[in-house]
């Protein structure tokens, strides 16, 4: 029998290169002809590319970007880095099931028979076993778990985006804070003159004790929205130290009351889009890795070849175990083959597809959405643009109403009512300036994040 062993290993060898599964093709994304608020669609491939890492630059703050430097310290990028590890472990398991398995062991026992009597028995043995790939089982895993250590890198890719783009808006959100109370303090001020002005004119028989409690009464609101712009503020602090990895206690920044100015927005085509994000590339790799799971669940309808080869040396003592009388050993192979499992295999091929077909939806899914998120930004950029030009002028025109109801109320022409009013109309005007100042920083940082880094 031992001369039709090499050609048993060569037909074996053979058939290795077959697989059960047609090489993966990725699946068409879902596509428009153009962004429906703006730009032109590029034909995209799309695939992983490296997410930009200074995009923040762009808001020209050195504020944010030592904020960005320190990012790294989070405890859930720390966790997103930990799951490349645990899939390039499981990579390392599935690549050492290719090669083969070598063993040793030492045994001794002592036995009795009634027709023999009591004997010793030292066994000092070798073994070595190889399953060939004969059908793409074991290739296919290998293929799955690389898909996977993919997925799992664009996965740490997308969340530091995701922390670099949260950690911007809470520092432009803490400055937004910061710039209110502010305002709110030096609206104080002014209303606290006010209010001397008018116990002046009520005890000169000008004003009337209503002008008075007017006055205090706009004072006392306008402390009281301090108060809570002071809260927010240190919220948002807290926050920050968190997404730093940091205790609250340990850290805090120096008051500017000052928000960055807005980058330009331009018009930004699909095909960069679908080439930078991340979370687009870890689920195409997801799709890839179910794929190569129907091929392994395939592969269990056909027979597993086994090569096992043993030697040692087996006798009654210690003394002279290593000896030619001694020898003994086998080698051939093995073919194992399932011939009856109640539909188990065919039932994991069909959770293998089903698998796929989830993967796939996922993956356009991820893709519409990444298009939503852009259209969405781009119209809520341009129209706050235009709302923040308009605001500006509100808030001049509530400015000049204001000085000149403050010189008919000094003149004696109107009520301290319409000073009320007029004061309350150019600070809410302020006021919604701030907000829009903000939420334009915060759609144009949501754009960056939508199409991964810098434009």
């Amino acid at each position: 029998m031992l001369p039709k062993f090499p050609l048993a290993c060569g037909c074996a060898l053979l058939l290795a290169a077959c697989s059960t599964t047609p090489p993966y093709q990725a699946p068409s994304a879902p596509a428009t002809s153009t962004f429906k608020e703006t730009g032109v669609w590029q034909s995209a491939d799309p695939q992983a590319a490296a997410v930009p890492d200074d995009w923040w630059l762009l808001f020209n703050d050195p504020v944010l970007n030592d904020l960005q430097s320190r990012v790294g310290n989070n405890q859930n990028l720390l966790g997103s880095a930990a799951q490349i590890r645990v899939a390039q472990a499981a990579l390392g398991s599935s690549r050492a099931a290719l090669a083969p398995t070598l063993g040793t062991g030492l045994s001794a026992s002592r036995s009795a028979s009634p027709s023999a009597g009591a004997a010793n028995s030292v066994a000092l043995t070798g073994s070595a076993s190889w399953e060939l790939d004969l059908w793409g089982r074991l290739s296919g895993a290998v293929t799955g778990d690389q898909a996977r250590v993919q997925a799992s890198q664009d996965d740490l890719a997308a969340a530091r985006l995701s922390l670099q783009a949260t950690v911007a808006q809470t520092y432009f959100s803490l400055r937004a804070a910061e710039a209110q109370s502010a305002l709110l303090e030096r609206s104080v001020q002014a209303y606290q003159r006010s209010l001397e002005l008018t116990q002046n004119r009520y005890q000169g028989g000008v004003a009337s004790a209503g002008d008075v409690a007017q006055a205090q009464t706009q004072l006392k609101t306008t402390a009281a929205q301090q108060v809570d712009a002071e809260s927010s503020r240190a919220q948002l602090e807290h926050a920050l130290a968190v997404l730093l990895g940091l205790a609250p206690s340990e850290f805090s920044l120096v008051r500017t009351a000052a928000l960055p100015a807005v980058p330009p927005v331009p018009d930004q085509l699909p095909a960069s889009l679908l080439e930078r994000r991340p979370d687009i590339a870890a689920a195409e790799r997801r799709v890839a890795a179910a794929y190569a799971q129907i091929g392994v669940a395939k592969a269990a309808f056909f027979p597993a070849l086994t090569l096992s080869a043993s030697a040692g040396y087996k006798g009654s003592s210690l003394a002279n175990l290593v000896s030619a009388p001694n020898l003994l050993w086998s080698i051939g192979p093995a073919l194992a083959l399932t011939a009856l499992d109640g539909g188990q295999r065919q039932s994991a091929v069909d959770s293998a597809r089903a698998s796929t077909d989830a993967a796939t939806a996922s993956y356009r899914q991820t893709v519409l959405t990444a298009l939503q998120e852009v259209e969405d930004n781009l119209v809520i950029a341009g129209s706050l643009q235009q709302e923040a030009a308009l605001q500006t002028e509100a808030l001049a025109a509530a400015n000049r109403s204001l000085e000149i109801v403050k010189n008919q109320y000094q003149s004696g022409t109107v009520s301290y009512l319409n000073v009320v009013i007029a004061q309350a109309t150019a600070l809410s005007s302020e006021r919604s300036l701030l907000d829009l100042q903000n939420r334009r920083l915060a759609a144009t940082n949501q754009l960056l994040k939508n199409i991964a880094g810098r434009w």
